[in-house]
């Protein structure tokens, strides 16, 4: 749960830090650019860029989410074999 934490907040500073960067770096230039307008194009930037800046933490995040799965399965066939009668002695 942790990394799963971890990836999210890191992917939501990426995008606060580039809606900051899309906002005030044109405004040195005199160009102003709607609070809205930045906030989208840093979504759409940091989409494919948080892909490459937090790849290890998203294959951690996914092998966790894996393991869970796999876990909630074994669980989850248990209990039907047990439902069915099977592994009584």
């Amino acid at each position: 749960m942790r990394d799963v934490a971890l990836y999210s907040l890191a992917r939501l500073v990426l995008v606060v830090v580039l809606a900051a960067a899309i906002l005030y770096i044109p405004r040195a230039f005199g160009v102003e650019i709607p609070l809205l307008v930045a906030a989208l194009f840093a979504v759409l930037i940091a989409l494919p860029l948080s892909l490459v800046l937090f790849a290890p933490l998203r294959r951690r995040v996914n092998e966790r989410i894996a393991a869970v799965d796999e876990r909630r399965r074994s669980t989850r066939a248990d209990l039907e074999s047990r439902l069915r009668g099977e592994g009584r002695t």
